[in-house]
């Protein structure tokens, strides 16, 4: 799969190394009449990027930059290569590549080609085709040509063939359409365009030839970027609008409606109910546009940060459009037509009124300035009811775009999706060419067959076929490839998702990969052990149940629950089978309740580490010899309680410092404190070893104990309070005390800045470094901590990215290198660049043992603890 509706199922997948292992791939597939797909990012909407035979991996091993030159202003580069790796090698000369989808932190130069990749910036810098030099392939047959202008590189008889229809090439292209994508672009071989073999090779989606290595064309950064945010009353206005922007030489034209913000908020954005993002280069460029516009408001922004937070909701888009209001489910299809810009406000109402009339609710985005429409509909891809309304809707919004002159496809290509509809764009002589121009390219059929020419219907290998309406196989069908969780690398942000692919580079290592294999499971053709899958199992195995996912994941993609449930079905009527790390870890606040420090005794033998069933390379956490409940419980009462504080088995036992620090600076903001009357805990060590029978037993014990508590409950511990405030709800969803108390938890810098507004911290003024915990950046948010930081002088972000420990995850045998790989992602480096007066700050006691173990040279510690030794030295 890719990130479209579609599903191929290949013969196996090849990671070539060089353009001579292409070539030798090629001659074995050739020699046995298999099919070859060359693929990048695998973030095709058209389905293109899927296939039957051989799948060429480019991103393995072929993602290299070659070189760049300053000068001549161009890059050498290998398909495989990263959009953002080519853009942050060019950025110190002061250049850029133009062209720039939102995906491109996880996007490949080889399918940004192959799909004559656009984005934001095509008002300005054109598609790929315009900033492709040269191009170095390989044919199915073996040939290796280098493709450029005049003829360069052109197989056999092409010229001649063109020659004799150039009255078709001028005449049979729609005009005045910058994103026309669909078919072969064969009007680049016309010789007053230059004969550009390469330009006309752009856009062929793997069906003419193997991309090896090409020569692009970098561009001058903007010396002065401003994002000028324009507000109308609708988005017909908006579209309207567009076209006559573009004489002001704008770099960007996007429009979205208020639809697509919906539960983002549209903090930040001018008033209306649909706006115009369009970016200029310079403030009196700026002023000038928004005199010429003609909006109903207006901001412009010059923070490179306060654009990027803007940027972020048309990039996550692709995402967000998957959803509707209601939570139906949306899906590519019909995701990026484009017609002539001054048409465009015409066809989208046209478009509002065809949705409307087949019963479809989709939210259109996109490059206005270019006419290119993107747009997630609500198919119902599930029975054939629905795959017959999605044909019916498909031939007639093919009809609309043809009669306002457009393209059926502005940015992502034809696919399976669109390319069966081509005859109704191009005509049956002009769609003969391209078959024709195929066989001279591949006259063996093997490059990506049914893909662009003498296509597959459009509505067949969906992958929805055989999937069961409800149950995990429903739930991971939500995943639709945008692959976000693919990005590599380390400083990627404050995100989460995903840490282990970003440890392994693997793809059944990422959230995407791991959901495919949950898809496949469920569908049970390739993976037939269902729920005792092994390949399951191992692919699950490194996820760290960090929930980055949860959040990131512009589909919501929660592979920590999906984990949870695979493994409790995985070992279910054999328990035998489960790693002892699962009973002891997973099993620890019972454990810590009923051994105590007993167990420190334990954990020096010599075979302690073998005996729990724990990684040797680990220390094992020492427990304390007073628990934080034994020290509350002795400790004079003081105000009446207005909070009751949670004692988490971590900070209960094994760092009850946490506790009685917190404690000392709750009292000194005049806020009284109780604790449960009984013994509680939140379940997650059982939730995240998959043993959710167990978390809802705790849970209920839970409840039971907390069942009269009244206010607020305050979580030190930022595991323990996601575990309180998601899973407690999701697994007890039909017991109302569990939305109660998942509605009363409050975080340390929460309940102080709600039942405490007016109390000051003491001033550290202090930099800091460390880590926010990952599921309090998937599920809490760390919006008040942020802010209690800055009340208190401390300067400076913790990282991002996740500590690797996570719990049970680095204490488990064949874990420790990744878990460690996970650290020096974000986390080390973050540690190794503070200066030396830097505090430590981590709230979660994975990721403080995890830097104890790893920096030792650091002491972290919770931002209670900090708060409260600055009120005891008079701060």
């Amino acid at each position: 799969m890719d990130a479209s509706n579609y599903r191929r199922v290949p013969l196996g997948v090849v990671a070539p190394r060089d353009a001579d292992d292409v070539a030798a791939a090629l001659a074995v597939c050739r020699a046995h009449g298999v099919p070859v797909v060359a693929r990048g990012g695998g973030t095709s909407i058209g389905g293109q990027a899927t296939g039957t035979g051989v799948v060429l991996d480019f991103t393995r091993h072929m993602g290299d930059l070659v070189a760049v030159d300053p000068e001549a202003r161009t890059a050498v580069v290998r398909p495989g290569l990263v959009l953002d790796r080519l853009r942050a090698a060019a950025r110190p000369y002061g250049l850029t590549f133009g062209p720039d989808p939102s995906t491109h932190s996880r996007c490949t130069l080889g399918g940004m080609i192959g799909n004559n990749a656009c984005g934001a910036h095509s008002v300005a810098w054109g598609t790929t085709a315009d900033n492709v030099r040269e191009l170095d392939v390989v044919t199915y047959d073996g040939r290796r040509l280098r493709l450029g202008p005049e003829w360069r590189g052109a197989p056999a008889g092409l010229r001649e063939l063109v020659a004799g229809r150039t009255a078709l090439l001028r005449t049979g292209y729609p005009a005045g359409l910058p994103r026309r994508i669909s078919g072969y672009a064969l009007d680049a071989l016309l010789p007053e365009r230059g004969a550009d073999v390469a330009r006309s090779f752009c856009g062929s989606e793997g069906t003419l030839g193997v991309l090896t290595e090409a020569v692009v064309r970098l561009v001058p950064l903007p010396a002065e970027p401003v994002l000028v945010v324009l507000g109308y009353a609708d988005e017909g206005a908006a579209a309207d609008a567009a076209a006559g922007l573009l004489p002001y030489r704008p770099l960007t034209v996007e429009g979205m409606a208020a639809d697509l913000v919906r539960g983002r908020g549209a903090e930040g954005l001018p008033r209306g109910g649909a706006w115009l993002f369009v970016e200029v280069d310079g403030r009196g460029a700026a002023a000038e546009l928004v005199r010429a516009a003609d909006a109903l408001d207006s901001v412009r922004v010059t923070d490179p940060a306060g654009q990027r937070a803007l940027w972020r909701i048309r990039e996550d888009a692709a995402g967000t459009a998957t959803r509707m209001p209601d939570g139906a489910e949306a899906w590519p299809g019909w995701e990026d037509c484009a017609v002539p810009p001054a048409r465009l406000g015409a066809y989208l109402r046209e478009f509002r009124g065809l949705l409307a009339e087949f019963g479809l609710c989709g939210t259109p985005y996109g490059h206005f300035g270019d006419g290119c429409v993107h747009v997630r509909i609500d198919f119902d891809l599930w029975t054939g009811e629905g795959v017959g309304r999605f044909r019916e809707f498909s031939e007639a919004v093919a009809d609309l775009v043809v009669a306002h002159g457009g393209s059926l496809s502005g940015e992502h290509g034809d696919g399976k999706a669109r390319a069966e509809l081509l005859p109704r764009m191009y005509g049956d002589e002009l769609v003969a060419l391209f078959g024709e121009v195929k066989d001279l390219w591949d006259p063996d059929g093997g490059l990506n067959p049914g893909v662009l020419v003498r296509p597959e219907p459009l509505d067949s290998g969906l992958r929805f076929e055989g999937l069961p309406l409800v149950g995990l196989g429903r739930e991971v069908a939500r995943c639709v490839g945008v692959a976000k969780c693919r990005v590599e690398g380390s400083g990627s942000g404050p995100g989460v998702m995903c840490p282990s692919y970003r440890a392994t580079g693997e793809e059944k290592h990422s959230t995407r990969g791991r959901a495919r294999l949950l898809h496949e499971m469920a569908l049970g053709e390739i993976v037939t052990d269902g729920l005792r899958s092994e390949e399951v199992r191992d692919a699950l195995d490194l996820c760290l149940s960090c929930k980055g996912c949860r959040s990131d994941c512009p589909v919501g993609v929660d592979m920590a629950a999906y984990k949870t449930e695979f493994l409790a079905g995985y070992y279910a009527g054999r328990p035998w089978k489960r790693p002892r790390a699962h009973w002891t870890m997973g099993g620890l606040p019972r454990l810590l309740d009923r051994f105590g420090t007993g167990l420190n005794a334990a954990t020096r033998l010599p075979f302690a580490a073998r005996l729990a069933g724990v990684t040797p390379e680990r220390p094992l956490p020492r427990v304390a010899e007073r628990s934080f409940v034994s020290w509350f419980g002795e400790r004079a009462s003081g105000r009446p309680p207005v909070l009751t504080l949670w004692p988490d088995t971590f900070t209960d036992h094994l760092a009850p410092q946490v506790g009685a620090a917190a404690v000392r600076v709750l009292e000194a903001a005049g806020l009284g404190i109780a604790l449960p009357p009984g013994r509680v805990c939140c379940g997650l060590t059982y939730v995240s070893t998959g043993r959710p029978a167990a978390a809802r037993r705790v849970m209920r014990r839970t409840l039971d104990v907390m069942a009269d508590v009244e206010g607020p409950v305050v979580v030190l511990e930022p595991s323990c309070a996601a575990a309180l405030r998601a899973d407690l709800p999701e697994l007890l969803p039909d017991d109302p005390r569990a939305a109660r108390l998942a509605g009363a938890v409050r975080t340390f810098a929460e309940a102080l800045e709600e039942l405490a507004p007016d109390w000051a911290p003491p001033r550290v003024a202090r930099p800091v470094t460390g880590q926010t915990h990952c599921h309090q950046h998937a599920v809490l948010g760390d919006a008040a901590d942020r802010r209690l930081r800055e009340r208190a002088g401390l300067v400076g972000e913790p990282a991002g990215g996740c500590c690797g420990l996570a719990g049970n995850f680095g204490f488990e045998p064949g874990h420790y290198e990744v878990s460690v790989a996970c650290a020096e992602d974000q986390l080390l480096p973050s540690l190794h660049a503070a200066p030396p007066d830097a505090l430590t700050l981590a709230d979660g006691f994975s990721c403080r043992t995890q830097i104890t173990h790893l920096a030792p040279e650091r002491h972290p510690r919770h931002v209670a603890e900090v708060l409260a030794e600055a009120l005891d030295e008079g701060y």
